[in-house]
């Protein structure tokens, strides 16, 4: 897997993407090509189909064997991408103009970024609601890291990341430790993969990991 050039087209970013959270692999099927094409022509952006790919491995990752791939196939997905596509259309509901008009496209990223940024706010609320030790956190991530809402929607998983790495470090240290290596045990056991692809990849189980140990459902 390689690193990818800033002018790397959609199905390069989705190939990418899915292999490094997969944790294996060069390459796609056939048919996962397929389909990746057919979502290209929806004209979403990377981010949506990112997120319905990380959402199906995030459920796939508590069932998967030791040394198996979190997914089989892009197929896998399609289920989740599909259903973050149609979030993404209905946020579009009312503009007004066009799809192909690319004022349309802002204005769709804008408020699929403000529903997640809503959602994200409203989880780590009720997360302090559980967990008294917690509150004082959640008031300073209000105020810091998600005082505004990201104007990419790159920014906004950086945005979801960055909170719950900083709720992580308001847990005990043994507790911290237990979920880092929980997290990180799986890596030893995947293929060779580029510095980025192996960024990615960390960086989805460590989530991943931090999301259900904190009881928190999918945003």
């Amino acid at each position: 897997m390689s690193l990818l050039p800033e002018s790397a087209s959609f199905e390069e970013l989705v190939q990418d993407y899915f292999l490094a959270v997969r944790g294996a692999g060069l390459m796609l099927s056939a048919l996962d090509t397929e389909l990746l094409t057919t979502w290209a022509r929806e004209g979403v952006p990377f981010e949506v189909v990112a997120r319905g790919i990380s959402r199906s491995a995030e459920k796939a990752l508590w069932d998967a064997r030791p040394g198996e791939p979190v997914l089989r196939s892009l197929r896998a997905c399609r289920r989740q991408v599909e259903s973050e596509i149609k979030k993404y259309r209905e946020l579009a509901a009312g503009a007004g103009e066009e799809p192909s008009s690319s004022a349309p496209r802002r204005k769709r990223a804008r408020s699929w970024e403000e529903t997640r940024h809503a959602r994200l706010c409203a989880a780590l609320e009720d997360l302090a609601g559980r967990n008294e030790a917690l509150s004082h956190r959640v008031r300073n991530l209000r105020i810091t890291v998600l005082a505004h809402v990201p104007e990419e929607p790159a920014a906004m998983d950086a945005q979801e990341v960055l909170a719950f790495l900083l709720v992580l470090r308001t847990l005990p240290f043994l507790d911290r430790c237990a979920l880092w290596r929980e997290a990180l045990a799986a890596s030893a056991e995947q293929q060779v993969m580029s510095p980025r692809a192996r960024k990615v990849s960390r960086r989805f189980r460590v989530l991943a990991t931090v999301r259900r140990r904190l009881g928190v459902k999918e945003l």
